[in-house]
């Protein structure tokens, strides 16, 4: 026996010998969730405790929780129920060690989710189980200069722009604002908002036509922008101090604004461009692995857990979102229902392209990263030629990729290998 089969042989069995003395009604709940000591006590009292049978939640790092997992497959057998992880750590594994879900009639309320936990099959291959995201935010005040027809939960890119320009105009300041500070998120926007949007990827699209619309869109914005926004990294306070009217951030660095002053500011969907409606989705997913020692009893759990009541309090332990339609009660605080409600509307949006997190980079994902933030200071704070400023930027990132081999993630189409940059 190999020495790294050996290895794997000898964990299962001491994973399975772990196992044996627990009640058999318990299904082990597995997970790279919800890790904090608060979350995990909170999902076991808040959560879990209503489930028939009992469930023994534990959360681990994603090394660990893929080291027992592969040894209790390789055995053949295990006491695993069910898998608790983000998109990206199910797509790293092989749809055959994951039980067909279609039958469980459980699903979120976004097609758009649905279809990534297929996992490139025709089956759903987990269920989404919750979410987090990035938004926008307005002032209310704002709202009087949104152009004519336009929804602001259904915003383009250019109506943006023109909202923004109204502002500026009518009260002779810039005030949309954006985190581009040096611990402001926005790379992630690049990544996961305006690319998608305009290009339908992210790696192999960097440098296309569509990608020289899309700066070319974005300098346009950013002439109505704050100049002090290289200083921002948190919205929340631009907004609050007033010197920003419109703002794009995680939903967890707007929430100070809607918690202190809840009547004055407003929750909504990123905008779309040409290829739909670009957003980041932090999804979270539940799996049956195919060694499950109680498959009906892990059906029910998963079941259980899609409920709309146990999505509330699942948010209330984790501050993930839900993926089903619920209706948040009255005594959540205020940023978690607006962000939710913006949130529920940008994943369940007909028009919605998510672009996910960067997976299988490794120690060089913030060379990724960089790659974007140095695209934009070039481009919009120095005015270099958007084409060269991609042509030479384009060099950087198919390094990065070549050396981490990292595959294709959405929106770009799936690679055999390392994600070519076209």
């Amino acid at each position: 026996m190999k020495f790294g089969k050996r290895l794997l042989a000898l964990a299962a069995a001491a994973t399975l010998g772990a196992g044996a003395g627990a009640a058999q009604a318990q299904v082990l709940f597995w997970s790279t969730q919800a890790k904090p000591v608060e979350e995990a006590q909170a999902m076991r009292e808040q959560v879990l405790k209503g489930f028939p049978g009992g469930v023994d939640y534990q959360p681990n790092d994603g090394g660990p929780w893929l080291t027992r997992l592969k040894a209790e497959l390789q055995a053949g057998k295990g006491t695993i129920g069910v898998l608790g992880a983000l998109h990206g750590d199910f797509a790293a594994l092989d749809p055959d060690d994951l039980v067909d879900l279609d039958d469980l009639g459980v699903k979120a309320a976004s097609e758009t989710f649905n279809e990534l936990a297929k996992l490139g099959t025709d089956h759903m291959q987990y269920v989404p189980w919750m979410q987090a995201s990035y938004i926008m935010a307005a002032n209310r005040k704002a709202l009087e200069y949104l152009p004519e027809g336009a929804d602001i939960d259904a915003l383009t890119y250019d109506q943006l722009i023109e909202w923004a320009a109204n502002i500026h105009e009518a009260t002779g300041q810039p005030r949309f604002g954006f985190p581009a500070g040096p611990k402001g998120l926005k790379h992630r926007f690049f990544q996961g908002y305006l690319y998608p949007s305009y290009t339908n990827g992210v790696v192999r699209t960097f440098a296309s036509d569509d990608a020289v619309m899309a700066w070319e869109k974005f300098r346009e914005l950013w002439a109505h922008t704050n100049p002090a926004s290289t200083n921002f990294s948190f919205m929340q306070e631009q907004l609050l101090s007033g010197d920003v009217w419109i703002a794009f951030d995680h939903t967890s660095r707007l929430a100070a604004a809607f918690n202190e002053r809840p009547d004055d500011f407003v929750a909504f969907p990123a905008p779309a461009g040409p290829k739909g409606r670009g957003f980041m989705p932090v999804i979270a997913g539940m799996a049956i692995p195919r060694t499950a020692p109680d498959m009906e009893a892990s059906k029910a759990l998963v079941k259980y857990m899609m409920k709309p009541e146990t999505q509330i309090a699942t948010l209330r332990a984790t501050n993930f979102f839900p993926v089903v339609d619920v209706t948040f009660p009255d005594d959540l605080p205020p940023a978690v229902r607006a962000a939710g409600d913006a949130i529920a509307k940008m994943s369940s949006a007909p028009d919605a392209n998510p672009g996910l997190l960067p997976a299988g980079l490794g120690a060089k994902g913030g060379d990724f990263n960089r790659v974007f933030v140095d695209t934009f200071e070039r481009i919009v704070l120095a005015g270099q030629d958007i084409r060269q400023v991609l042509e030479d930027e384009k060099k950087v990132l198919k390094a990065i990729m070549e050396e981490t081999g990292a595959p294709c993630w959405a929106p770009d189409a799936p690679s055999e290998g390392a994600c070519p940059v076209e």
